[in-house]
């Protein structure tokens, strides 16, 4: 099971491989060389390494044991860990494997365990970018829970290291590919002419309420609160109770309502809608993105200092409230709101249509019965390929050495404008933006914004 690190000539050899081997197999149905990784004995199918066993990972992480072995765990809270070794050795006795589980803190244990062929990386978006960008150069194909980075930054390192290693690496945004396939449905619409031109797309993605100042009190004792803050400031943990599953604190699932570790809705909720509206228009490419971001309005709980940094550190701090009007070429307009109806509507110059994680609806949708997309439009939109699972996507990747549908590359375009817009917001301010470039245009301060100061001893290399 030990894969080495590829270098650029093997990546290449491996390429004009698969493509070989592809064109040998274009006639077998699609199910002959996708679910080679599913059809695997227990003892043949790919090891596993589940970095973050969170919450979230409770869905990813059994997912992907529906085609791999899992051989590692890895959490900061040992109660996580723990918790994470039961569900994964019972997992891994549903499909026949009895190997054993080894239990890890630190993340780069697991990283050296030569054996491991994938790694889930299911942490704080924080955490993202360093454990993936390790990962890809320990040789390991990456399942990462999106947003995949903190900073546009840290999308480009992302993408230089994609590239050098020839990792398989998917975001986890499964509208690509799950729900029912309305959002697909939505974009071949869209590409089939059924609405004109696009002009513009409102994303609602909803806002996130104040949480009022949280006192100082000691991290769990289970909890490495050092080593879970990472890059970020060394700070004082805060919690206090409230009638919601996690209470108001500054770690875990709340962590994504504090600006040093997250990007609140914009890049929560903003990765998924955001990401499905500019594969809509064309604009998830190389050199594509908006070309300018306004803040239509924006509230914060707390004071930002002119450089957009919170002048409070004792409660959350990301935007509350927001619209945000982000101008693409050809003048389509992609707004950001908080207040709406969540999910995707839809305006060109010969109709609308509104598409959400339950409905897809509109003139252009009911003349589906009397009018049907061509044959395969869907499989078009997914690649040329039948749509399956997000993991079984991945997995069937692997496989085949392909782009996944939520490749790397496209994300960080989509991403890039989530970030984008909370730089806006933060400064009060438009940005302009050229996307061939990926440079803020005459603002020095945005510019900056593009990366963080990173604590000693948790830098991200590239």
């Amino acid at each position: 099971m030990t894969q080495k690190k590829p270098s650029t000539s093997a990546s290449r050899r491996d390429f004009l491989k698969t493509s070989t081997a592809l064109a040998a197999t274009a006639t077998l149905p699609y199910w002959f060389t996708a679910t080679s990784a599913r059809a695997a004995s227990p003892n043949e199918r790919k090891l596993l390494g589940c970095i973050g066993t969170g919450d979230r990972w409770k869905a990813v992480g059994p997912q992907a044991m529906e085609f791999a072995n899992a051989i590692a765990v890895c959490d900061v809270d040992r109660a996580h860990l723990e918790e994470g070794a039961e569900i994964s050795k019972k997992k891994n006795a549903e499909k026949g494997y009895t190997g054993e589980i080894s239990l890890h803190e630190d993340y780069r244990e697991v990283l050296d365990n030569k054996d491991i062929d994938v790694v889930t990386i299911v942490t704080p978006d924080h955490w993202h970018t360093k454990i993936a960008i390790e990962a890809m150069k320990a040789g390991k194909d990456v399942y990462c829970e999106k947003p995949l980075t903190l900073t546009i930054d840290e999308g480009k390192m992302i993408c230089k290291v994609a590239r050098e290693t020839g990792r398989v690496f998917q975001v986890g945004t499964q509208q690509r590919t799950e729900m029912d396939q309305r959002f697909l449905k939505a974009i071949a619409i869209a590409r089939d002419g059924r609405l004109g031109k696009i002009n513009k797309i409102t994303c609602v993605i909803n806002g996130v309420g104040a949480s009022g100042p949280i006192p100082v009190v000691d991290a769990p004792e289970t909890l490495n609160w050092e080593k879970w803050l990472g890059q970020a400031p060394l700070v004082d943990y805060r919690y206090k109770p409230d009638d919601g599953k996690w209470g108001k604190s500054r770690c875990h699932y709340e962590f994504r309502w504090w600006y040093e570790y997250s990007g609140g809705k914009m890049t929560d909720w903003g990765a998924h809608h955001v990401d499905i509206a500019q594969w809509l228009i064309g604009q998830t490419g190389e050199g594509q993105g908006p070309i300018s971001v306004e803040p239509v309005m924006a509230e914060h709980p707390v004071e930002l200092d002119d450089k957009g940094m919170p002048t409070k550190d004792d409660q959350y701090n990301v935007a509350t409230k927001f619209l945000v009007r982000c101008t693409f070429p050809n003048d389509v307009v992609v707004d950001i709101a908080s207040e709406g109806r969540n999910g995707l509507l839809i305006e060109g110059s010969e109709g609308r249509m509104f598409v959400s994680r339950g409905d897809l609806e509109g003139k252009p949708v009911d003349e589906l019965k009397d009018k049907p997309l061509p044959e395969n439009a869907i499989e078009e939109i997914y690649g040329g390929k039948k749509p399956t699972s997000h993991m079984a996507n991945f997995f069937d990747c692997i496989e085949n050495r392909e782009l996944p549908i939520s490749d790397v590359f496209s994300h960080h375009r989509a991403l890039t404008t989530c970030h984008l817009a909370n730089i806006a917001v933060r400064l009060g301010r438009s940005v302009k933006w050229d996307p061939a470039t990926e440079q803020a245009v005459g603002d020095e301060v945005a510019q900056s914004m593009q990366k963080r100061e990173q604590r000693k001893g948790y830098e991200i290399e590239a």
